[in-house]
């Protein structure tokens, strides 16, 4: 019986059976490419074609994604850390883009 793969999709989890999960990051259909990114942050392209016959031998499954999700991205865990608050008791940790102050938009 032929397994029909499934549609890869951005931000679904996947699997090489037996192996590592991964994540689609990228689809690009004009080009039939499909980048994946593991858990470790590690980032692969697979053309479409590759990923048919994966599915087809049974080579990859579906997969649930994984509980701790920082292992892809670069983030420090703030529970090791003393949260930072502001004068409107919103604590961001100093974790900020920038500031807007000194920004008048009425002027």
């Amino acid at each position: 019986m032929l397994m029909t793969a499934p549609h890869p999709s951005i931000g679904e989890w996947y699997r090489h059976t037996g192996g590592d999960s991964f994540e689609v990051v990228a689809f690009d259909d004009d080009d039939g490419t499909i980048e994946i990114q593991y858990f470790d942050g590690t980032v692969e392209e697979m053309d479409t074609e590759d990923w048919e016959s994966q599915w087809a031998d049974r080579a990859l499954e579906a997969a649930e994604p994984p509980e701790d999700w920082s292992g892809s991205v670069d983030v420090e865990s703030t529970e090791d850390t003393a949260a930072g608050s502001d004068i409107s008791g919103d604590e961001t940790g100093g974790l900020r883009a920038s500031s807007l102050d000194g920004i008048d938009l009425f002027e």
